[in-house]
């Protein structure tokens, strides 16, 4: 299963399907808007084999300069993108995609703080397969904590997340 209606939680077991999906997303990515990325990842849950997750593929992409990536608007809006500005987060451009919400694509200054969070988060949780443990089984209490909540369910793995990333040097 890929996508999730919008304000819910539901989490669904690992696909291997989902690095397909982002796989092909990506290529259009690359069609589209290549000149302006420096390199894009598959990030969140999705991205963990065997990690529980939202069935949205969160994708990064990475930019020189957040201004200049404006430009990356109109071709995204073209391939079904919707723009949703920053979207509390200063310097992310953030795009949705789908009905029901199929992509989350946060693009991001190569050198922000963010950027590297994301993708240590990934790669700590790849690396260390007991906290990656520890993560789902929060995830699984918050998701039928939460199920129609989804601003709750993130707010409930904050904590967690925060611990993880006070571990980069």
């Amino acid at each position: 299963m890929i996508g999730l209606k919008r304000g819910i939680v539901k989490l669904s077991p690992y696909s291997p399907k989902w690095v397909q999906v982002y796989s092909k997303e990506k290529l259009q990515l690359e069609i589209a808007i290549g000149e302006q990325i420096l390199n894009i990842q598959h990030i969140g849950s999705t991205a963990i084999p065997g990690m529980m997750a939202k069935p949205i593929i969160d994708i990064a992409v990475a930019v020189h300069d957040f201004k200049k990536a404006f430009k990356c608007v109109k071709p995204l809006k073209n391939l079904g993108y919707e723009y949703k500005g920053e979207f509390g987060i200063p310097n992310r451009h953030y795009f949705v995609k789908g009905s029901p919400r199929v992509f989350h694509l946060h693009m991001l200054e190569i050198s922000s703080q963010e950027w590297k969070n994301h993708l240590f988060f990934r790669d700590f949780l790849l690396q260390h397969p007991d906290k990656a443990k520890k993560y789902a089984e929060l995830k699984k209490l918050l998701a039928q904590r939460f199920s129609a909540d989804r601003d709750a369910y993130t707010e409930g793995k904050a904590s967690f997340i925060i611990e993880i990333l006070q571990q980069i040097e």
